[in-house]
């Protein structure tokens, strides 16, 4: 059976097509600058990545693309769309839903209302459902939601100290993202190191342009660093992470900037680009700081000292700890940002192996000493195969 995961933002398309029988990756590519002048696709195509240009104003245009690249008769990966069993969408939030869900009005109904809690995300995820059930009307679409794993948090984590109207009435709380990454890599990890997630303390960094910490005990998710949106908690690339609310107030008198400047100013202008005036890819970070640029040393400084924050904290919050894993862009990549985050931790039991941590790029493996009581591991994501085998449970059910 084939399933097709398809991940929208607000300009762009990220696709993988897999053929569940053996999860194996059939075709992915994505699309970009949707509603601008340059909007083009990339995809391994015939072997090769290429880049290919079209005007594409809308989502719907973009699947349309997506569509007859899949089919294309030199280098699609099928036939015919009737090949494609169903569609898996990644939403970012999904509010009180606790679960991955098969689409309907019902289920559409309520979760337009959960709307405002990824503002950055969740009209692009819309738009892609809208752009894919206009073309294939017949086939099943499923929600996968990053926000379902954090909805065993309990009360004590996932309020806010405001006037509980707000809770009541406006969904003021913690909900939590990258809760499929969360979900996928702290099950792995447990395999990798041979155990059962029950009686398990772990910690997963999920770290890169976007960055949320997870506590998981027993499999389950008991807090989370993220928020009501994506913008609390861990320094991102593009985001500010934890700050004081008069911070906010501050800036807003002092620049005269509206709720949708501040907005747009604390998402995309703050975190690693803000500190370093880099920018906020990691890589260009890591190149200001060989060459001796202060900002960018600091930004790198402040981003692995507020993960190690948050292990601290989570280990304290779960009374222990088992195993930390680091996943995404940075966490799989960079052995600098593991080395900062977990150096001096040794009073918690975890003990790194330098040479083995900075050896690592990306590779499955464990990479704390071999006498370390706490294990710390490097687990690749694999967000897009989780949802692509949740669509199947759904729609074989």
């Amino acid at each position: 059976m084939k399933i097709l995961v398809i991940n929208c933002g607000s300009s762009s398309i990220k696709y993988k097509l897999y053929e569940m029988d053996d999860k194996s990756v059939l075709a992915s590519g994505g699309i970009e600058r949707i509603g601008q002048q340059d909007a083009f696709l990339k995809a391994t195509l015939n072997g090769e990545n290429q880049k290919i240009a079209f005007d594409c104003p809308t989502h719907t245009e973009g699947m349309k693309m997506v569509f007859d690249t899949l089919t294309h008769s030199e280098y699609g990966a099928i036939k015919s769309l009737d090949e494609i069993a169903a569609i898996g969408h990644r939403i970012v939030a999904g509010g009180r839903f606790t679960e991955s869900c098969l689409v309907d009005d019902k289920m559409m109904e309520e979760w337009v209302t959960y709307m405002d809690l990824a503002p950055e995300h969740n009209p692009g995820h819309l738009k892609g459902y809208e752009a894919v059930k206009q073309m294939l009307p017949t086939k099943p679409n499923v929600f996968v939601f990053d926000t379902a794993f954090h909805q065993t948090m309990p009360r004590k984590a996932y309020m806010y100290a405001v006037p509980y109207k707000y809770y009541e009435n406006n969904n003021i709380r913690r909900w939590g993202a990258h809760g499929t990454s969360h979900r996928f890599v702290s099950k792995r990890a447990c395999e990798v190191l041979g155990v059962k997630p029950e009686g398990q303390k772990i910690i997963v960094c999920h770290v890169g342009n976007g960055a949320s910490v997870s506590a998981i005990v027993d499999g389950k998710c008991v807090d989370t660093s993220m928020g009501l949106t994506p913008l609390e908690g861990l320094m991102m690339g593009t985001r500010s992470g934890d700050l004081d609310a008069s911070v906010v107030l501050s800036i807003m008198e002092s620049d005269n900037l509206s709720p949708a400047e501040m907005r747009y100013l604390l998402n995309k202008e703050s975190g690693v680009k803000g500190i370093s005036g880099v920018g906020s890819d990691m890589r260009d970070i890591e190149k200001a700081v060989a060459e001796g640029n202060d900002r960018a040393i600091l930004a790198l400084e402040m981003y692995s000292y507020r993960i190690k924050k948050y292990i601290g904290a989570y280990a304290a919050a779960m009374g222990g700890l088992d195993a930390v894993v680091f996943t995404a862009g940075v966490g799989e990549h960079q052995w600098d940002v593991r080395w900062e985050a977990c150096e001096s931790l040794e009073f918690l039991g975890l003990k790194m192996d330098y040479e083995k941590n900075k050896a690592n790029f990306g590779e499955e493996e464990i990479v704390s000493a071999p006498d370390s009581r706490v294990k710390v591991l490097v687990v690749p994501t694999d967000e897009e195969l989780l949802i692509a085998t949740d669509t199947l449970e759904l729609v074989t059910r």
